[in-house]
């Protein structure tokens, strides 16, 4: 049934959908004539938010750049490749591999979602060395469509950042826990929902046998790192002992315990990734192991290092200008207490197409939104979550975060955004209704 809807968009996607680069440099161009033309700012006042932006998310930079490694290097240690090609086997047809990958990606990426990227394209690897005529962009796409739900789960960065005491609105808001927010029984529904939809859509939008496009196994089989003990050096006998591991394993996981016994089950950004990072060096057993991980994760890491800048550059353009306020102000006076959750919804995901971060759209966001809520009387933890969505949904459209599942995958945006609009159509109604209605 959605077939002709899927090649439609993959069309279209084809052939005018820019590399993720040029997307960045494209919508600094359209946030640079909005700023001109809707607020009072002239072309070098927009020039100088954009340069005076441009630094502003290096720490927080670091944060998604450890969370998408860290997830990687587990996803890639030993005893998680077993377990992804034993996962991989289950399936013997086309649309089980599909559907394999869907709920494989969309529970990764609830759990967190740097590990979600990593382990859906892994695993979509996997299943096509085994799975004869499994079409290959789809199977990429449907991998990167269990994205839409992260900002739901353990890793989201706004209820995790609302949970973490002295956030930049905790004298407004205090600190709310994430028994409001990512366990709230009107999040975990929806949230079960798109679980259920990503591997369902993906096997709806399968094409016929004879128009799949498989990918030749061989191209997929990896190299394995062979070692001599007997011809190495003290060093390398040391980089190849598992000694250092666990010594150092012992002292994160101290900590680890201790926080979870003392604090419960309330999640941070830094603890998230502090516990992938020590799980990761302790299931690669030896430091070489690790940084031969490490390596091939900073590479998937890179397209957020170089367009992170401009992205904190189209944020200063769109905060400093008041552009972003313009867009969620509003979002706010067309709503009511009960449509507030659901224009939230929508105005973070417009924001999300140039703010393409859940802490940097939360910053921008939070200030006008929060308030508005207060003033209808709509719980604060529903607004955050509405946010944190729209977020997430229209990621299905932005390159940005496709960028290590397409490296691992080797292919282009223009492969997959076609598949991820129809995702993107379904699920923005099945999310709004579930704000509004819960």
């Amino acid at each position: 049934m959605l077939q002709p809807v899927s090649k439609f968009f993959v069309r279209v996607m084809q052939r005018y959908l820019p590399d993720p680069f040029l997307f960045a440099v494209i919508l600094t161009f359209i946030v640079f004539i909005l700023g001109i033309a809707l607020t009072d700012n002239g072309p070098l006042q927009m020039v100088q938010h954009w340069v005076g932006g441009f630094w502003n998310l290096l720490a927080f930079s670091m944060q998604m750049v450890l969370i998408l490694v860290t997830g990687f290097i587990l996803a890639n240690s030993p005893l998680f490749k077993k377990a992804l090609g034993a996962i991989a086997s289950v399936a013997k047809t086309p649309g089980q591999g599909i559907m394999l990958v869907g709920i494989v990606s969309a529970l990764a990426s609830w759990i967190n979602w740097g590990f979600g990227l990593v382990i859906g394209a892994l695993v979509a690897k996997e299943v096509a060395r085994r799975v004869p005529n499994v079409h290959f962009p789809l199977l990429i796409a449907t991998a990167y469509m269990g994205f839409v739900v992260w900002h739901a789960g353990l890793a989201g960065s706004v209820p995790l950042v609302i949970a973490t005491e002295g956030h930049f609105l905790a004298a407004q808001i205090g600190v709310i826990p994430t028994s409001q927010t990512i366990f709230a029984p009107f999040n975990l529904i929806i949230a079960i929902v798109i679980l259920i939809l990503v591997p369902i859509l993906g096997r709806m939008m399968m094409p016929p046998a004879d128009e799949s496009i498989a990918i030749d196994p061989n191209l997929l089989v990896e190299t394995e790192n062979t070692y001599d003990v007997a011809s190495s050096t003290p060093a390398e006998k040391l980089e190849n002992s598992p000694v250092v591991s666990i010594l150092i394993s012992i002292m994160g996981f101290t900590y680890i315990i201790h926080y979870f016994f003392t604090k419960g089950f309330n999640l941070n950004l830094n603890i998230v990734i502090f516990t992938f990072l020590f799980m990761g060096i302790l299931l690669h057993w030896t430091p070489r192991s690790f940084l031969n991980s490490l390596t091939e994760a900073i590479k998937g890491s890179s397209g957020i290092v170089v367009q992170f800048p401009f992205y904190a550059g189209i944020m200063g353009m769109m905060i400093t200008s008041g552009l972003a306020a313009l867009m969620s102000q509003w979002f706010v006076s067309i709503s009511t207490e009960t449509t507030f959750p659901l224009f939230t919804f929508l105005s973070a995901g417009l924001v999300n197409i140039f703010v393409p971060s859940g802490g940097g759209q939360w910053a921008v966001q939070a200030p006008i939104m929060v308030p508005a809520g207060i003033e209808l009387g709509v719980d604060t933890a529903r607004v955050a979550m509405a946010v944190a969505w729209g977020d997430a949904w229209t990621n299905m459209i932005q390159p940005f975060w496709a960028l290590p599942a397409l490296a691992i995958a080797g292919l282009g945006a223009k492969d997959i955004m076609g598949y991820t609009t129809v995702m993107l159509i379904v699920s923005g109604v099945l999310i709004g209704l579930g704000l509004v209605v819960l």
